[in-house]
C-alpha cells in the first residue's frame, strides 16, 4: 500500500475511535439520591410474528432503518413485513491497473429492491441497468469500451435471531445469479451461493459483522463449476446520533482449476440518517485493494429509502 493509503486508513480509524476516547474523559455520573424513584423496566418488544406481506407491520412498530450498505457487508436484518426498501449506488467507479492496462468500471446506479414477506423474511433483487467498462492498453494507448446491463441477482434473507432486538443477529441468505449481462460484462453463467451474516453488539456502541460466503461459479474454460469463498470482518460505530462510520477487511478466494485467484481489500464507509427522516439514508465509501489481484480503488456514493 502507498503512504497516502496508509495515512487514509490511520485517519479513518482515528475518527472511528475518537468518540470512545472522549467519552472516557467525561466525569462519572453523580449517584442517584435515596429519594429518586427507580427507573421502570423497559417495555417488552411487540409481538410482530403474525405480520405478513398482506398484513403489513404498523409504522409505529417498524425497526430502525437497517441496510446492506455502505461497504461490502451484508447485515442479518430484514425489511419489516409488507414494507419495501430501495438501496442503490448513485455513483460507483472502480479503477484497476494491472496486466499492462487500466480497467475502469462505472455503474450507472446499482439498485437493490427489497420486499418484506414476513417478520423475519424478505426477498431482494439487484441488477445494474448500465455498466460501462473501459480498458486502456498502456503499451499501445488503445482504448476499448463496452456497456450493457449487469447480471440479475435474486436473494432471500431469513433472519434466525436478532431482528427485533438482542445483542446477536444471524441470518441465512441464499442467492442465485441469472446471466442477463452480455459477455465481457458478465460470464454468461447461472451461479449461486449462500451468505451467513453474523452481527454482535460490542461495548461502547461498536458493532461487529462477520460475513462468510460460499459460491458455486463457472470455470474459466466453461467445462464445469468450482467453489469460490469470500468473507469479511466489519466494525462500525455511530459517532453522532445521525452518522455511523464503518471499517472492514475483505477477502475473496476463487478456486478455479486454471489458477487460484485471491483478493484482499480494506473498505471504509460512512452513513447519515437525518433526524427528521428516519426512513432515509445517504452513504459513501472507498475500497482499497491490498494486493495486485484486487482493483486498486473503488469509490461510491449511495442512497437508501424505506416505504
Amino acid at each position: 500500500m502507498t503512504e497516502r493509503e496508509l495515512a487514509l486508513i490511520g485517519a479513518f480509524l482515528t475518527a472511528l475511535a475518537s468518540p470512545v476516547a472522549a467519552s472516557a474523559q467525561q466525569a462519572p455520573a453523580a449517584p442517584a439520591s435515596a429519594q429518586e424513584t427507580p427507573a421502570a423496566p423497559p417495555a417488552p418488544a411487540p409481538d410482530k410474528s403474525g405480520f405478513t406481506l398482506f398484513d403489513p407491520t404498523p409504522v409505529a412498530d417498524l425497526r430502525s432503518l437497517c441496510t446492506d450498505r455502505p461497504t461490502k457487508s451484508t447485515s442479518p436484518c430484514t425489511v419489516d413485513a409488507g414494507h419495501f426498501q430501495f438501496e442503490s449506488d448513485v455513483f460507483n467507479v472502480t479503477v484497476d491497473r494491472s496486466g499492462g492496462a487500466t480497467t475502469t468500471t462505472w455503474l450507472a446506479t446499482n439498485p437493490t429492491l427489497k420486499l418484506g414477506l414476513a417478520n423475519t423474511l424478505d426477498v431482494e433483487l439487484n441488477m445494474v441497468p448500465v455498466e460501462i467498462v473501459t480498458v486502456r492498453d498502456h503499451a499501445t494507448g488503445q482504448e476499448t469500451r463496452q456497456s450493457g446491463v449487469g447480471d440479475l441477482f435474486a436473494r432471500l434473507k431469513w433472519s434466525l435471531m436478532g431482528d427485533d432486538g438482542g445483542a446477536v443477529g444471524f441470518a441465512l441468505v441464499p442467492y442465485v445469479k441469472a446471466p442477463t449481462a452480455p459477455i465481457g460484462i458478465g460470464n454468461g453463467a447461472v451461479e449461486g451461493g449462500l451468505i451467513a451474516p453474523l452481527s454482535v453488539n460490542l461495548p461502547m456502541s461498536f458493532q461487529l459483522v462477520v460475513d462468510p460466503e460460499i459460491d458455486l461459479v463457472r470455470d474459466a474454460d466453461d467445462t464445469s463449476r468450482h467453489v469460490n469463498t469470500s468473507g469479511l470482518v466489519s466494525l462500525s460505530r455511530p459517532i453522532t446520533k445521525q452518522v455511523t462510520l464503518s471499517a472492514e477487511l475483505w477477502s475473496d478466494i476463487d478456486f478455479d482449476p486454471s489458477g487460484r485467484r485471491t483478493q484482499y481489500s480494506a473498505d471504509f464507509g460512512a452513513a447519515w440518517i437525518p433526524a427528521a427522516h428516519q426512513n432515509f439514508q445517504l452513504d459513501g465509501g472507498v475500497n482499497l485493494g491490498l494486493n495486485n489481484q484486487t482493483p486498486g480503488v473503488q469509490a461510491y456514493i449511495g442512497v437508501s429509502r424505506r416505504f
